[in-house]
């Protein structure tokens, strides 16, 4: 046995008197052999260090041999991907993310994936105080689990022309609002609210949709 082999049969065997047997995943406090570790050993298990320092130790899942994925099984995987990917790099540069997770379980790192994963929802737009007139306030109600990066209106005619555009203003709570600028002459218009998050995810929504 080479020198790799028998440093995996001490961390397995160490392993194996930790973990009960009736259970799938364990959290290790202090133990010499396993302490610190991450990675995989072999292909048994799965072992990643939580938030608190824990090692936690998991199987390795196991798939048939051969398995075919579809299409949205495919999509999902490198949406997945990307995720990691993004959450690997913001979660070291965006304040947000580590704000977000402190005094809870999760790690900037978990905060940021799952903001990946999660667009932006702009709940409600509200033209109630918008007849068509400059200095009129239109507002957007727009919710992300971690922080609403930017919120804009779009006026345009029935026709699709564009009549104004401009960057909405965090207001109370959830509500963002945007002051029109210019005097519509066409007697029916549409207003369009986009939204932004921090991973750059962009939803949109009409009054009246």
């Amino acid at each position: 046995m080479n020198e790799g082999s028998a440093k995996e049969a001490l961390v397995l065997d160490a392993v194996d008197k930790t973990i009960p047997k009736e259970k799938e995943m364990a959290k290790v406090g202090k133990n010499i052999i396993i302490e610190g570790l991450s990675g995989s050993l072999g292909d048994q298990l799965v072992i990643k260090m939580g938030k608190g320092g824990q090692t936690i130790i998991s199987t390795m899942p196991k798939f048939p041999e051969g398995r075919q994925f579809t299409e949205a099984q495919t999509a999902q995987q490198q949406r997945f991907g990307e995720a990691v990917a993004y959450a690997k790099d913001a979660s070291k540069k965006e304040p947000a993310y580590p704000a977000k997770a402190a005094g809870t379980a999760q790690s900037a790192y978990n905060v940021a994936m799952a903001d990946f994963l999660h667009p932006p929802e702009i709940v409600e737009v509200d033209v109630s105080a918008y007849s068509g007139k400059a200095g009129e306030t239109i507002r957007a109600r727009v919710q992300d689990d971690v922080k609403v990066k930017e919120v804009k209106v779009v006026i345009a005619s029935d026709q699709d022309q564009l009549i104004e555009q401009g960057a909405a203003t965090p207001g109370d709570g959830l509500w963002w609002n945007y002051t029109t600028t210019i005097n519509a002459t066409s007697g029916n218009v549409k207003v369009i609210v986009h939204a932004w998050d921090l991973p750059g995810h962009e939803v949109s929504k009409a009054a009246g949709s």
